[in-house]
Parts: C-alpha cells; structure tokens; sequence
C-alpha cells in the first residue's frame, strides 16, 4: 500500500510517498520517495498550476497510491499565499479523485500529534521524528518533503494497516 502525502503549496509543493508492508510483527513503514515540486513566482498562475497538476498526474502515474493524504490548509495571514495553496491543493485533490485514489485532508495538529504526540510541535521537532520513524539518516532538503512525509505516516497512524495485509 502507498500513501502519497502532499504538503500543499504553489511555488514549493511537498511531496512524499510512504509504503506500509505487513511484517510478522505487524506493519512497517518505509519513505519510497520524497522532494519538492517547484513553480516559479514570476511566471503566470495558470502555467503555474498546470506544472504543478502535470508534476502531480505523473507522480500519482508513476506510484500508484492508494490514498493521497494532505495537509489541510486552516489559516495563513497573507491571503496571496493561502490563495495559491488553496489553488495547489485542488489541483492535486482533483488529479488524485481521476486517477482513483481516496483523497484525505488532515489538520496540521492532527500531523503533528500523530507523528512528534504533541499537536504544537515545531518543524525540528517533526523533521527529526519522520526521519526517526522511517529511519532516514540524511535531512530532508527543502523541509517540505519532510512535511509531505509526515502528512503520509499521519494517515497511516490514523488508518494503520487495510483489510488483509496482516501477517
């Protein structure tokens, strides 16, 4: 089972892809992938996010997840950037629904309490138990792919392991 974890944004775009394997001792998590979809500032709107809804299509193509899970986006003080998020994240929840993937937005208290148990952590904090949890050793540059990760295992804390993959 794949989870594909968003970290929604226009100009950065977190993105990670978790694998949950049954193990004889119940399930494991491992990162498959993670990084950052990039669309410059300077060029348009509407060539931005059809990069992004292209960048999205071929990620989704390319892992096949059974569930795309994002950060949903609850307040931003600059209304241009709540806009773009906004705009990021219904693009990839459209192109997530048309390739058949369940869609699930989670808060970020809700991330943050299922990964670090404490719904106010800070970034540090999130980084270094996604990198814990899924036993990566390198940082995770830019730090929205960490994000994007953490958004996944959230999901997966939520969800745990689907009908008949237990050992």
């Amino acid at each position: 089972m794949f989870v594909l974890g968003i970290d929604p944004g226009l100009s950065r775009c977190g993105y990670g892809v978790v694998e949950q394997v049954a193990a004889s001792r119940g399930a494991r998590q491992r990162a498959v992938a993670a990084g950052v979809i990039t669309t410059a500032p300077s060029e348009n709107t509407p060539d931005r996010l059809a990069e992004l809804q292209a960048e999205a299509r071929s990620l989704i193509a390319e892992f096949s997840p059974t569930v795309v899970a994002l950060e949903r986006v609850l307040f931003q003080t600059n209304v241009r950037t709540a806009m773009g998020v906004g705009q990021a994240s219904g693009i990839i929840m459209a192109e997530a629904i048309n390739a058949g993937c369940q869609v699930i937005e989670y808060s970020p208290n809700e991330i943050k309490l299922a990964i670090a148990g404490d719904g106010r952590a800070d970034k540090e904090q999130m980084e270094i138990m996604v990198k814990l949890l899924l036993n990566i050793e390198r940082p995770l540059r830019p730090v929205d792919a960490a994000d994007a990760l953490g958004v996944a295992l959230c999901h997966l804390a939520h969800h745990g392991v689907p009908a008949g993959m237990g050992a």
